[in-house]
C-alpha cells in the first residue's frame, strides 16, 4: 500500500527493521510504565512479559510504515490469538508522528483481518498511551473487558474490538 509521504509493506516478522522498532516500543513502554509497575514481583513481571511476548508462530502479518528514504516509521502485527484475531505492537517512531501512519496501519491490519475472514479484530493498551488510544477509537475500536493472556497481569488494561 502506498500513501503520501510512506509506503506499507508487509515483512518477515524477524526482519531487522521490525526487532529494531518493537524494541523502540519496548523502551518506550517500560519509560511509560516503570513506576505504575515498580511494586511488581520477579514472577508477576515475568507473567506479564510471556503475555506481551511474540509468538513468531502466531504472527499473521507484520507491517512496517517506510518512508519515501527507506526509513522505517512505524510498525504493527496481526496475530491469531487462539480463535481471535489480534493487533499488536503498534508504534509510530517520533518522525512519524502525526502524518496518519498509525492509521494506516491500523487500517491495513483490519483489511487484512476481514479478508481472512475474522468476525472482530481485539487489542490490549493501557491508560499511559493516550496517542494509540485515540488511535483506535478514531478507526472505530470499541471498549471490551480485558481478556486472556492479559487479565492476571493487566487487569487495568484497556481492550477493545472492532467488529465486521
Amino acid at each position: 500500500m502506498n500513501l503520501p509521504g510512506f509506503r506499507i509493506d508487509r515483512v518477515n516478522v524477524d526482519d531487522p527493521r521490525a526487532v529494531t522498532l518493537r524494541g523502540v516500543l519496548d523502551a518506550d513502554l517500560d519509560e511509560r510504565y516503570r513506576d505504575a509497575d515498580a511494586e511488581d514481583s520477579p514472577e508477576v513481571a515475568a507473567k506479564r512479559a510471556e503475555a506481551l511476548a511474540v509468538h513468531a508462530e502466531q504472527v499473521v502479518a507484520t507491517l512496517l510504515a517506510i518512508d519515501a528514504d527507506d526509513t522505517p516509521l512505524g510498525h504493527v502485527i496481526l496475530r491469531r490469538l487462539g480463535d481471535e484475531w489480534e493487533l499488536k505492537r503498534l508504534v509510530v517512531v517520533p518522525a512519524g508522528r502525526r502524518r496518519g501512519i498509525g492509521s494506516a496501519l491500523t487500517a491495513e491490519v483490519v483489511d487484512l483481518a476481514r479478508r481472512a475472514g475474522a468476525r472482530r479484530v481485539i487489542l490490549q493498551s493501557g491508560r499511559m498511551q493516550p496517542e494509540s488510544l485515540r488511535v483506535y477509537t478514531a478507526a472505530g475500536f470499541t471498549p471490551i473487558p480485558v481478556y486472556e493472556p492479559y487479565l492476571e497481569t493487566m487487569p487495568r488494561s484497556l481492550c477493545f474490538e472492532y467488529v465486521f
